[in-house]
């Protein structure tokens, strides 16, 4: 398989699913939300066969992976093992190399190839997940206006950056029967939406330290003292991402800038590139320097994917990425994320549920329970000036 960059490697399509039951008409009250998911679906395809639809050969590899044996796989998935072993002769013809490596009395372990597809579809996966769901979310929105006008609900906007915190707490007004309209934007671009008018809350984040004033200033173009407030969502850890083991042996962002580290970054705009950009100024490093630093991934999940799968040998990112992509990580600093929000919004109906969640123990412990992340002032309502100190 060929290991070059592809920002369409999700394939041709992605597929839509609708659920729920059907909106009723004529002003009729609806049983449930309407809920939209999008994902994304990709095949093989050879020059003169069949396509190899690839979503459950992933599932069975992932399964062989972690049982170790085809059969349990197959059994896990809820195929017989003939079905099964059909499938993965389908995809072993169409490479010409072996998926699995069965030997008698000693399990089954995936080859260099199976693992790539596995890695392959864990990278469309983070890379692309946000993307979906910001799309679900405004068709949800636009479907809920078109068919329940007379009945609307009031939707709460939502721009932030992708983040595990933001998601347990869309997830929760969501399950609480709030209508969300998520767009995942970066942290400049959400801050400016709010400040056109675009959404009711808008995700940043913040270093602590002595990097707090030189990120603050990048929001402050948009975040005015006197006209907005701010949530407090979280603390959360960010650090360096490295292989499993760190086989480079890197230490810190010193070693960004040596010939065999390939980095990958984030996007211009993003919170995280901010912060990596005054790292490396402090470091006395310059972008130049590091291989790999226009090399970007959209979430912090898709940086950690990226390293896995070998394709890079660091990044910066929350320590919740690293965790669930089975990384090391070197911790680098703390920051806060805030939910910005306009002063003179603080009582429209919309973002009563947003307001009262935030100060809820089921959110907090749901923040608390993510790795490298601290709920404890989760909630609070500040001012800029009380956030920050700024000068009155």
């Amino acid at each position: 398989m060929s290991e070059k960059r592809n920002d369409n490697a999700a394939g041709k399509y992605a597929e839509l699913r609708i659920f729920g039951p059907a909106l009723p008409m004529h002003g009729k009250e609806k049983d449930t939300m309407l809920r939209i998911t999008i994902r994304p679906h990709w095949e093989l395809v050879p020059e003169r066969e069949n396509a190899v639809d690839t979503t459950g050969l992933l599932v069975l590899l992932a399964a062989v992976q972690d049982t170790g044996s085809l059969a349990q796989a197959a059994r896990s998935v809820g195929w017989s093992y003939r079905h099964a072993w059909g499938q993965v002769k389908q995809a072993e013809a169409l490479f010409g190399r072996p998926l699995i490596d069965a030997g008698r009395g000693r399990g089954s372990t995936l080859t260099e190839v199976g693992l790539k597809l596995i890695w392959a579809d864990r990278r469309i996966a983070a890379r692309l997940s946000p993307l979906l769901e910001s799309l679900a979310s405004e068709l949800e929105g636009e479907l809920e206006r078109t068919l329940v006008l007379e009945d609307a609900r009031a939707v709460l906007r939502l721009d932030a950056s992708h983040g595990f915190a933001v998601a347990a707490l869309v997830e929760q007004l969501e399950a609480g029967g709030t209508t969300v309209e998520l767009r995942y934007r970066n942290s400049l671009e959400s801050v400016a939406a709010l400040a056109r008018g675009e959404c009711d809350l808008a995700g940043f984040h913040v270093p602590s330290g002595e990097l707090e004033t030189p990120a603050l200033a990048r929001y402050l173009r948009w975040l005015k003292p006197a006209e907005h407030r701010l949530l407090h969502l979280a603390h959360r850890t960010q650090g360096l991402f490295v292989a499993r083991g760190n086989p480079k042996r890197i230490r810190s962002l010193a070693d960004l800038a040596r010939a065999d580290v390939r980095f990958v970054n984030r996007p211009e705009g993003s919170g995280t590139r901010v912060l990596t950009e005054l790292l490396l100024a402090r470091q006395g490093l310059s972008p130049q320097q590091v291989a790999g630093y226009d090399d970007t991934e959209l979430t912090h999940a898709a940086v950690a994917a990226y390293i896995a799968s070998g394709m890079a040998d660091a990044g910066i990112g929350v320590q919740t990425a690293a965790t669930r992509f089975g990384l090391h990580f070197i911790p680098l600093l703390r920051e806060r994320y805030f939910l910005a929000l306009p002063a003179a919004a603080l009582g429209r109906p919309q973002l009563q549920p947003a307001l009262a969640l935030m100060q809820s123990p089921a959110l907090r412990a749901a923040i608390a329970a993510l790795a490298g992340y601290d709920a404890r002032d989760t909630g609070r309502l500040l001012s800029l000036r009380e956030a920050f100190e700024l000068p009155g």
